[in-house]
């Protein structure tokens, strides 16, 4: 494997691999500044509490807990440099050069400090004294948790010119006490862990995803570093095999010099760069990005926006650094400031009709914006910090933004313009979207709100149990229509592909008979009426063929989803149908495929085939006779399915609709900023960017031409 250096993104300077001594402020930190609550045995009990879920976002939730820690040191001033390496055997270590978790023995539990941070719930210095006036975590369970989800932890501190170490396996217990193994003029933490296995039934963490999350953090704390390293594929393990560093202590593992894919972030632009970033696939209304940083009440409030030529909105907010994906009291402050000052802005004289009054979705529309807000007393809604809920966050981010934003647009007159001509399109465009929706509704009311003719409704009034497979065309509705399980499954056959929605307004969209015999069908309404409540299918499944059409039908409906059904994604509801792509027949032996792998398996050996015809082979099949071996042959016939009218009723049945065999994949958000960027990527107006990607990505894309 060729070596891949690791690269600054921000520009800035780097520690050139060195660990470095950042200032460190006046404030002590040692044993009296941690605080204990209670122990860990309900973490293992119920880990969805503390992480979400068992599932691929629970383990990489244990990244980034292990990381806030390392994060809230650079955040007091006291670190610079933190690495993430993914180790072989589901491994993963984080160092940072902070000042160390104290050793000493704590005056409460009687046991060193490190193990009472390691091993109770609620030790941490984040309660109060000073060990951290600013810090992600409320509860101070981070590191304990990681502990008590993992097999096998271990802590090394380097701290008042020692290095110490203790080890932890089985959720959390203790290997020994903490002990000095060495001397050490470095400072710093170092914690190694594996999740366990009995806990997180897939353990195989996502690199794309660890590097997006890093990135954003980067942007968030200027002049920090942050690596990230992959040693899962090297051929030395960088902890056990030490013929590298000589027997020596490595504090950081891209010191090494071992050939491992390698990313580096390091931003002094803060919040500005990160706006400019998400927005580098969108096209700016206006030239000047708004930025303020500003500290009132005890809340440091920091925020970044630029208006686009689009339809939709971005917002992203944190608390301490920690993403809230569901918002809080900071975004409140904000809109509703951000209401206020635009409406103000036309009262004043400064574009737009005086008559005119701007909605708070009307201000949305086409924003990217981030909010940061800082404070000591932060609290959170849920233990994964998705809601802030510090009521006085949403005064300060009111305040301190109202007052920005107005001198901004005062001293940006072009800027003001392009900003309050927009929102006034968006004003015009919901007010046609609105009498476009309350037209459709009237006349659905008068109708009786009778389902769409082409939908094949199931018999069954019960949600739960209910699906509804969408399918391309006629002819695959027709079969689906008659291979179904009447009593729960519905059908709605679209015509052709449907309207991308990426940029299209509500009205126009309603327009569509398609998209509108969809929103009938699925009983939620849309737009500002929409209600997951009143979902009439539990099971929202796509079946489209496995062309390149059915593909790109796919991607426009998960783009409607995703842009106005969200809810349903979120809620688990939506799912993609995997119809098989070979049928092979063994005599009076009938076999499925679903990847080219399986028919080579299934066939014995691999063949080329003239889709959509059937091909038959004869394949040699050892047989016995009386112990002698007989070279009798059989033949295979294969056949290569593109539609899903191409099947009968009762083979669309047995591979695609029968609950008992079926293969349906879920379909989840992991990461919704990154999801966003995609679909403005895939489904925008950026031409260029769209095919940037499309040659970046041609090796990994799996062809059917």
């Amino acid at each position: 494997m060729a070596k891949k250096k690791a690269k600054s993104a921000g520009g800035g300077p780097s520690s050139g691999g060195k660990v470095k001594s950042p200032k460190v402020g006046t404030s002590s930190y040692g044993a009296s500044d941690i605080t204990v609550l209670e122990g860990l045995e309900a973490v293992r009990r119920r880990p969805g509490m503390y992480i979400g879920t068992t599932g691929t976002s629970g383990l990489h939730h244990l990244v980034w807990e292990v990381f806030d820690n390392s994060r809230d040191e650079a955040m007091g001033g006291f670190a610079d440099d933190i690495e993430i390496a993914l180790l072989p055997d589901n491994r993963v270590r984080v160092a940072d050069n902070g000042r160390g978790i104290p050793v000493e023995i704590h005056p409460k539990t009687k046991v060193s400090t490190l193990e009472t941070v390691m091993t109770k719930l609620h030790a941490g210095g984040k309660f109060g004294g000073e060990g951290y006036k600013i810090s992600g975590g409320l509860h101070g369970v981070g590191v304990s948790v990681v502990n008590a989800l993992s097999s096998h932890v271990r802590a090394e501190v380097y701290r008042d010119g020692g290095k110490y170490m203790q080890e932890y396996k089985d959720g959390g217990k203790p290997i020994g006490k903490t002990k000095k193994i060495d001397s050490s003029k470095l400072h710093g933490t170092i914690i190694t862990f594996e999740a366990d296995a009995k806990i997180f039934p897939d353990r195989e963490l996502h690199s794309d995803t660890i590097v997006a999350h890093m990135r954003q953090q980067a942007y968030l704390v200027r002049g920090l570093r942050i690596s990230i390293l992959d040693f899962r594929k090297v051929d030395k393990d960088p902890i056990r095999d030490t013929s590298r560093s000589n027997g020596a202590d490595v504090f950081y593992l891209r010191e090494l010099g071992l050939d491992a894919p390698s990313t580096s972030f390091y931003f002094e632009g803060g919040l500005r760069s990160l706006v400019a970033f998400q927005n580098r696939y969108l096209e700016p209304i206006h030239k000047n990005i708004f930025h303020i940083e500003k500290e009132q009440d005890g809340v440091s409030v920091e925020i970044a926006l630029q208006y686009v030529d689009d339809i939709t909105s971005r917002l992203s907010a944190f608390a301490n650094n920690i993403y809230n994906a569901e918002g809080g009291m900071h975004v409140t402050g904000f809109k509703g400031a951000l209401t206020r000052t635009l409406n103000s802005q036309i009262k004043n004289g400064n574009g737009g009709k005086e008559s005119d009054t701007f909605t708070g979705d009307d201000v949305l529309e086409g924003l990217t914006a981030v909010i940061s807000v800082k404070m000591r007393e932060v609290q959170f809604e849920g233990q994964t910090k998705s809601k802030l809920g510090s009521v006085e966050a949403r005064g300060a981010t009111d305040s301190v933004f109202a007052e920005a934003f107005s001198t901004f647009l005062e001293g940006h007159p072009d800027d003001a313009r392009a900003i309050l001509g927009k929102i006034a399109l968006a004003m015009k465009a919901r007010k046609a979207a609105k009498a476009a929706k309350d037209s459709i509704l009237r006349k659905g009311a008068l109708d009786g709100m009778t389902l769409p003719g082409k939908l094949a409704d199931c018999q069954s009034k019960s949600a739960e149990e209910s699906e509804l497979f969408i399918v391309e065309g006629d002819s695959a509705g027709g079969t689906a229509k008659m291979g179904r399980d009447r009593r729960i499954q519905a059908v709605l056959p679209l015509r052709g592909k449907i309207l991308n929605i990426e940029r299209a307004r509500l009205d126009k969209m309603l327009a569509s008979e398609q998209i509108r015999n969809l929103v009938v069908a699925l009983g939620t309404a849309i737009g500002d009426i929409f209600d997951v409540a009143k979902l009439r299918y539990h099971k929202i499944i796509i079946a489209t063929d496995a062309d390149v059409d059915g593909a790109h039908i796919r991607t426009l409906l998960l783009t409607l989803m995703y842009r106005h059904f969200r809810p349903v994604i979120d809620g688990g509801y939506l799912y993609i149908a995997q119809p098989p792509l070979f049928k092979v027949r063994k005599g009076k032996e009938i076999h499925y495929a679903y990847s080219d792998e399986e028919r080579i398996r299934l066939v014995g050996k691999d063949m080329p085939l003239e889709a959509p015809t059937l091909d038959e082979v004869e394949v040699g099949v050892p047989t016995s006779d009386e112990g002698r071996s007989v070279g009798k042959t059989a033949k295979v016939s294969v056949q290569r399915y593109k539609g899903l009218g191409e099947m009968n009723s009762e083979e669309l049945w047995e591979t695609t609709m029968d609950p008992a065999r079926r293969i349906l994949k879920q379909v989840a958000i992991e990461d919704a900023q990154e999801a966003d960027m995609v679909f403005d990527m895939l489904m925008g107006t950026d031409v260029p960017a769209r095919k940037s990607f499309i040659q970046s990505h041609a090796r990994e894309a799996t062809l059917d031409v």
